[in-house]
């Protein structure tokens, strides 16, 4: 234990962190990583935004399609097939 102290490697090395993170650099570094949340975040709403955007009315078109062709197919089966072409 006494040799760890003399070597600077028992206190002295929480003293060095300590000292590292009130620095500028840690604080710097902080701030960063606030930054990049906040854009992740923001950018994680716009994906949101744009893909239900985009995804909601071709949902709407493809179910109006699957109608058109129930319809289309319950006509065929109560009028029967078309007369052939002439």
């Amino acid at each position: 234990m006494a040799s760890l102290s003399k070597r600077g490697g028992g206190g002295g090395t929480e003293g060095m962190l300590a000292s590292f993170s009130r620095s500028s650099v840690a604080s710097y570094g902080r701030e960063a990583a606030t930054m990049g949340k906040k854009l992740l975040r923001s950018t994680g709403k716009a994906a949101w935004i744009a893909g239900t955007t985009f995804l909601v009315p071709l949902i709407i078109e493809m179910d109006r399609e699957q109608q058109l062709n129930h319809i289309e197919l319950q006509q065929q089966a109560l009028l029967g097939p078309a007369p052939p072409a002439k």
